[in-house]
């Protein structure tokens, strides 16, 4: 049931109260924190995986308990990042007389939590992107009250993960306020609207995800509102790819596009081979040998059955595999038909679905990338030997993606400290962020610049005798 106003109220309030005692807390206190979520979801794994396989229809083994264990392994991991402190960005600047642009004040420059977020979780991956997924554990790090908007499509599981984390947290020594879960797409919009609530998160749908943005950025005081929205992920192969192993990659292609359904953010929609390629028997095999699988919810089944009708209807497209209504639908089109077809080719259709796109050369190659929309992934499947034929394709693909891949496939997408997820918009609404990775929690954080102050006033990252040992440039110099 959605949570009623007077709940809401009390949960947005206990944020805002619990703000500036995070605040005041210690890295090493956050991380201790995230280890207690993170061993506490461990625990309860034999009672969370089923009650996610049951209402998200996903495999328990691998993916839910695989999908369990990342999500408690990026907990840990900031932890790790609250450890090293090179976060905080810590940097001093001693006053300096003789400074060129005239006499320099003592400066010193940290970051601060940004205040109370809220998160509203996804529906494709119920613990990695849900309530105690990398949002959740990329703000609390940052040291910011976290207020998560459950998704529908797992309101049980919502519920009672909510709770573990909650509970974990305040055996943990948290305040009060550090964590709740509100449900409803009301209450997610109130909440979104309020003063209280500093930053938001969100992963899903272009047309939800740009409707909170427009809230979010229209309110009467803006807030930074970090949206992961649509992406088609574009593959393309060289010919020196199709003489060497094209049967591989048609196959890990396939694999790819129909991983959990194709209900992955960066499943790769579109295929760019070259004319003669001679692959569509191994595509056409490949795809009919994946069993259907039923999807997460009946609005996303339905979505997946209208938008593959819609793209079969297209001029110049042929089906090369489909059947089971959720069974994996592999189209072709030539380039050409392609540029002049309507837009819905070009557009994400979230489900196990996907366009093999035909080129002659590279100067046609090169003009439908020009005419893509931006994305989370752009991959390259090529030979070394090919590096100078592909040097030209470097620029387009970097115009539309935050993540390249060279010889891989999108799907597997690693939590890590390098990992960048995001891209420009409609891939996200904030293109110079990432949603994994350990620089996910620069999204929660607010750089203040201290002048003058007194030490005895100055945060421990700026102190001079650095009491947390944390990595500085001072005075210009690492």
């Amino acid at each position: 049931m959605d949570t009623e106003k007077t709940e809401l109220d009390r949960i947005l309030a206990a944020a805002a109260q619990a703000a500036p005692q995070l605040a005041e807390t210690t890295p090493a206190q956050r991380a201790r924190w995230l280890a207690a979520v993170a061993d506490a979801l461990d625990a309860a794994g034999p009672e969370l995986v089923p009650l996610a396989a049951r209402e998200t229809h996903l495999p328990e083994a691998p993916r839910l308990k695989g999908e369990l264990a990342r999500t408690t392994f990026q907990l840990r991991l900031f932890g790790e990042v609250l450890r090293d402190g090179a976060f905080l960005g810590a940097t001093v600047d001693h006053a300096d007389p003789d400074w060129p642009m005239g006499p320099r004040p003592d400066i010193r420059r940290t970051v601060v939590p940004i205040g109370p977020t809220l998160v509203f979780a996804a529906s494709n991956f119920p613990f990695a992107f849900s309530v105690a997924g990398g949002d959740t554990a990329s703000a609390l790090a940052a040291g910011c009250p976290v207020v998560l908007k459950a998704h529908p499509g797992h309101p049980e599981l919502s519920e009672k993960t909510g709770r573990i984390v909650r509970d974990a947290l305040l055996a943990a020594g948290a305040p009060e306020g550090t964590f709740d879960v509100i449900f409803g797409v009301e209450p997610g919009v109130t909440a979104l609207k309020d003063p209280r609530i500093a930053a938001a998160s969100f992963t899903g749908s272009v047309p939800g995800g740009r409707a909170l943005f427009d809230i979010a950025v229209s309110r009467p005081t803006p807030i930074p509102f970090y949206g992961e929205l649509g992406s088609v992920n574009p593959v393309v192969v060289t010919p020196g790819a199709v003489r060497e192993r094209g049967e591989q990659v048609a196959k890990g292609y396939v694999g790819s596009f129909t991983l959990g359904g194709g209900q992955f953010c960066t499943k790769p929609g579109l295929l760019f081979l070259p004319e003669g390629h001679g692959l569509e028997g191994t595509l056409t095999e490949a795809a009919q040998a994946v069993a259907a699988q039923t999807l997460l919810n009946e609005r996303i089944g339905e979505s997946y059955q209208s938008g593959v009708a819609r793209l079969k209807e297209q001029a110049g497209v042929t089906v090369l595999a489909a059947g089971d209504p959720f069974a994996p639908t592999l189209l072709s089109v030539k380039a050409g038909d392609f540029l002049k077809a309507d837009e819905v080719l070009r557009n994400e259709c979230f489900g196990p679905s996907s366009i093999v796109v035909t080129y002659s050369d590279q100067a046609e190659l090169l003009r439908v990338l020009g005419e893509l929309e931006p994305g989370l992934t752009a991959t390259l499947q090529a030979e070394e030997s090919e590096v100078e034929d592909v040097r030209p394709l470097l620029p387009a693909l970097t115009r539309l993606a935050g993540r390249l891949l060279w010889n891989d496939w999108p799907t597997g997408v690693t939590v890590s400290w390098a990992q960048q997820h995001g891209g420009p918009y409609p891939a996200t609404t904030a293109p110079t962020t990432t949603s994994v990775g350990t620089a996910a929690i620069e999204r929660f954080l607010r750089p203040v610049a201290w002048q003058g102050f007194p030490d005895a006033l100055l945060p421990p990252p700026l102190q001079e005798a650095n009491p947390w040992q944390l990595p500085r440039r001072v005075d210009g110099k690492r």
